[in-house]
Order: structure tokens, then sequence, then C-alpha cells
């Protein structure tokens, strides 16, 4: 990628359309190390909003470089970086490195312990320590049975940690956020409803990866159907949100051979592009062969949907391949179009 355009997406990260900076962060967490090094460079005289996306960007990458930077970002008054440096620290915590994940929990652990910050900051921290052994948490919390801040000692009485939602934390929502998904698809069903508004749009894309990877491995096929239906919910979530972060897999997933819930295609029709035509057109053309006209019509209405929105013809890249890959199914889809 040339600089000038890795510089446009790290200036992206500093914009105010919360779209343009989720894209950005998605885009520079693909292109990885070299992106990195400027993101490092760059982060620690920046701006508060731009410091916030650069140290999201560098979470999702997971350069353990970026922990200096986190823990100097715990001092900023800005409550966005605030929060990105904590979400920084919290990735590290269960990093497979034994010094980065000790640094990023001694850090953790003293801004949970220091009176002086506020209690804001304090509770964001304790929530973090959610992805590591009960054991950790409950040292911690013995620590602030008599803190002098009543919201933080609320939150580590033993009612509040085992209670799902109090203070804004949900164990079961952070667990599944991590890789660790309940054992039921209907009780991640139930917090996804409660979380799907408020969730940053970054958990929601680790979702939807945690939701596929565990779909592959249930061997019961019904089960396996309820965790694509919450993978499809979570799509729709992002979608509602006006999101890609997770196109990749709406994509990826129109070449499985099952069908996929109508929640995969509400979520394509609207936010999917022109990269979408080609598998759409694949799934068309399966459809067709199989007879299953339920799918067929869907598959035609989200890529009428798409060729709408983006003002696409058949001189569009997309469109010309898939003519040339599937040409009976892109001509009925252009022609439907």
């Amino acid at each position: 990628m040339p600089r000038a355009e890795l510089n446009d997406l790290i200036e992206a990260l500093g914009a105010t359309d919360e779209i343009a900076r989720e894209s950005a962060v998605a885009r520079l967490a693909l292109i990885g190390p070299r992106a990195a090094e400027r993101l490092l460079q760059l982060a620690p005289a920046a701006e508060p909003r731009a410091r916030a996306g650069m140290l999201r960007a560098l979470e999702a990458i997971g350069d353990p470089r970026a922990l200096p930077i986190a823990r100097a970002a715990l001092a900023d008054p800005s409550p966005d970086t605030l929060g990105a440096a904590i979400a920084v620290l919290r990735a590290f915590l269960t990093s497979p490195q034994p010094t980065v994940a000790r640094d990023a929990l001694d850090t953790i652990v003293a801004a949970v312990l220091d009176t002086g910050r506020p209690s804001s900051v304090r509770l964001a921290a304790f929530d973090a320590l959610q992805v590591l052994p009960a054991d950790v948490r409950e040292a911690v919390a013995r620590n602030l049975a008599g803190d002098p801040d009543l919201d933080v000692r609320a939150m580590a009485a033993p009612a509040s940690r085992t209670a799902p939602g109090v203070g804004g934390a949900d164990p079961v929502w952070s667990a599944a956020v991590e890789g660790r998904l309940p054992g039921s698809p209907a009780v991640l069903k139930q917090v996804l409803a409660a979380k799907r508004g408020t969730a940053r749009l970054a958990e929601l894309q680790r979702l939807v990866d945690h939701l596929r990877a565990r779909e592959h491995k249930e061997a019961d096929a019904a089960r396996r159907e309820e965790w694509r239906a919450v993978r499809g919910l979570a799509h729709q979530a992002l979608a509602a949100r006006n999101s890609r972060l997770a196109l990749y897999d709406l994509r990826d997933s129109l070449l499985e051979p099952d069908r996929l819930p109508v929640a995969f295609l509400a979520a394509l029709e609207e936010i999917g592009d022109a990269t979408c035509l080609e598998p759409l057109a694949a799934a068309y053309d399966a459809s067709s062969r199989s007879g299953d006209a339920w799918w067929r019509e869907h598959v035609a209405t989200a890529f009428r949907a798409i060729v709408s929105r983006e003002g696409l013809t058949r001189r569009h890249t997309a469109v010309k391949r898939a003519m040339a890959r599937w040409p009976d199914a892109a001509a009925d889809l252009m022609g439907r179009a």
C-alpha cells in the first residue's frame, strides 16, 4: 500500500464520521505490522479522537508495543481515549507472551486500585478483568472492599460480580467477545438482543468470528443451525449501524452449501457492496440447480438491492466477473435489477 494511502487511513481515525473511523480501523488491522509502525510513531502526539482510533487499530493488529502507549493514555481526560487504552490492555491480558500479559495485568490492576482516578476509569478497568480466571478478579476485589468510592465498592461486591448487566458489565457478553461462548445459543441470543445497539462494533465483529468457529465444531445439525442464526443476528446488528467490519464473513458464508438464515441476506441488502455480487451469483446459480425457490428469491433480492444502492451497471468490473463465471445466473439477476 502506498504511504499516502496509509496516511489517509490513519487520518480517518480522527474523523467525526463513525463509519469512516470503523472502516479505517478494519483496513489498518488487515495491513498489520506496516501500519503498526506508523501508528506507534504518531499515536503519542495525536489529538484525542485520533489517538483513540490509533489505539483501537493497534488493538486489532495485536502489536504488544502498544502497551506503553495505552499505559500513558490512561492519563488522558478523553473518555474515548481512555476506553481505547483499556481495550488494548484488556486484549493483552490473555497474551501467550507471559511478560506482555503480566505488564497488561499490572497496569490494569494499578488503574483499578488508584483512588485518584475517576470512578468510570476504575470501573472499566475492573470490567476488563472479566477475561481472567475468577480467582484473579477476586483477589483484586478484596482490595476494594473498603474503597472510598461507593460505585467502585459496589462493583466489587459479590452480588455485582455475579449479576449480569450490573454497572454495565455482562459476564456472558464479555466472555463471548473473547471467544468463550455459553453452552446454549439461546442464552447468547438473548444477551445479543440486549447489547446489539450499544456494543462496540469491533466486539460484534469478533463475536461473528467466534460464532463461525463454534458452528464448524458443532456435530449436531440442529444445534449448528441455532449457532448460525445467532451469527446472522450479529451481522444484522452490524448492518443496522451501517458497519461493514464483518462483510468478509457475509461473502464467505454465501459459498457454504447450507441455506443461510434470512438475517444474513437482510444484512447484505443493507451493507453489501460490489464484492458481494460474485458469491451472490454463485448462490443464485446453486439454488437454481437445487430448486430451492425460497433461497433463490432472497438471494435475488439482496443482489438487486446492492446493484441499485451502489449504482452498478453491466460495465462494472464486479458485474463483468459475475457474468463471466455464472453467465445465466448473472444475466437473470441483472435483468431483474
